[in-house]
């Protein structure tokens, strides 16, 4: 039972499948079982059927999927593109209202910005398609330790199985069926590589997903720039709208990952976004600072 218990784990087997097999395990043992009488068998294969029907929807059920769900993967890259969107355009943009022209802030900070989205996008293109053919040369060379040295792959087999403390007779009953199944390579990149096979588009929707996370970040502070005269105005608001998307970022961000419920929750997402409004703040004093010392050293030279 141990066997099939974790053949059925590794290999999922469909529900229809196992209501079949649990019906004709109930009609055999129960049935041939001399110690059991038959009320006591009758009442005990009604209390597992109970509990079956407990675990498994009815065969009949149809499980609909989710209509819409969002690959977490997707939801890191725009992490990524939103974290250096909201500091490195904020931090240019404050450097540059230093000098005192909207139109040196405003052509700057979109320069910026249309570079910083493509330099992004295209280092997320390239970190994807390096995934995808490192998970292709893993691929390769597990399918030739699979045809070219089979009791290597058994030694790994077993040696997968014991870290989870799986009695020897199931191991080597587990090992003597995985080594003959036509999924044994997807078992070995599953289980012992820890890779899963990248999507198609993986590297398309990377680059995208980074470049416009990082363009909506970015132009976050060059926005006011447009609506207000003199570079000051434009520069506290430009802050103030900064601090307010910075918490926000920084707060969502740690309870996406940490959880949304209790107050404990709650204070690790202040403290994730007031991460990020230092770590902004910082960034946008040093290159305001720098500028500026900049330009009174260029001034007593010229």
């Amino acid at each position: 039972m141990s066997f099939a218990l974790l053949k059925n784990l590794v290999f999922r087997q469909p529900k229809q499948q196992v209501y079949n097999k649990i019906e004709a395990f109930e009609g055999q043992s129960w049935a041939s079982s001399p110690t059991l009488s038959s009320e006591n068998s009758d009442v005990e294969s009604q209390q597992l059927r109970d509990e079956i029907s407990e675990k498994l929807p009815p065969p009949s059920q149809k499980v609909e999927p989710s209509r819409f769900k969002v690959d977490a993967r997707v939801i890191s890259d725009a992490i990524i593109g939103l974290s250096d969107g909201l500091t490195v355009p904020f931090a240019l943009t404050a450097g540059l209202s230093a000098i005192g022209s909207t139109k040196v802030v405003v052509y700057g900070g979109m320069a910026e910005l249309i570079a910083g989205a493509i330099s992004m996008g295209l280092g997320g293109y390239l970190g994807a398609k390096s995934e995808r053919d490192s998970y292709n040369a893993t691929l390769h060379e597990t399918e030739d330790l699979v045809n070219g040295n089979p009791a290597a792959i058994e030694e790994t087999i077993t040696s997968l199985f014991e870290s989870y403390d799986v009695p020897e007779p199931t191991i080597r009953a587990l090992t003597s069926h995985l080594a003959t199944s036509p999924h044994l390579t997807s078992f070995m990149m599953r289980f012992e590589h820890t890779l899963p096979e990248p999507v198609g588009s993986r590297a398309i929707t990377c680059a995208l997903t980074i470049a416009m996370g990082y363009f909506m970040g970015g132009f976050l502070p060059l926005l006011p720039y447009f609506f207000v005269d003199g570079v000051r105005r434009g520069l506290a608001w430009s802050v103030g709208i900064m601090i307010i998307a910075l918490f926000s970022f920084g707060y969502t961000k740690t309870c996406f990952v940490s959880g949304w419920k209790g107050w404990r929750k709650s204070l690790l997402g202040v403290r994730g976004g007031v991460e990020m409004v230092v770590v902004g703040s910082l960034a946008a004093g040093a290159a305001m600072g720098l500028v500026i010392a900049f330009n009174n050293h260029a001034g007593a030279l010229g």
